[in-house]
């Protein structure tokens, strides 16, 4: 089952079936599931106005190994 199904089949549960709701577009929940797939520690911020998607932000952090005086790799 790909991501995009997987949203899908989400959307159908809470919603119900027969029931109307917001969808989101496709290409915009390919966004939002690469932006989480492409980063190893961070988070992933969907900003919403008027009730649609209009920015995904990205923060990644990135973890530095500190080595201490004396030591080597």
């Amino acid at each position: 089952m790909s991501a995009s199904t997987e949203i899908i089949d989400l959307e159908e549960k809470h919603y119900g079936p027969g029931q109307s709701g917001k969808r989101i577009p496709v290409d915009v929940k390919q966004r939002i599931l690469y932006a989480i797939a492409s980063i190893e520690y961070g988070s992933v911020e969907v900003v919403i106005h008027d009730g649609k998607i209009t920015q995904i932000e990205c923060r990644e952090k990135i973890r530095v190994r500190r080595i201490e005086a004396g030591q080597r790799k």
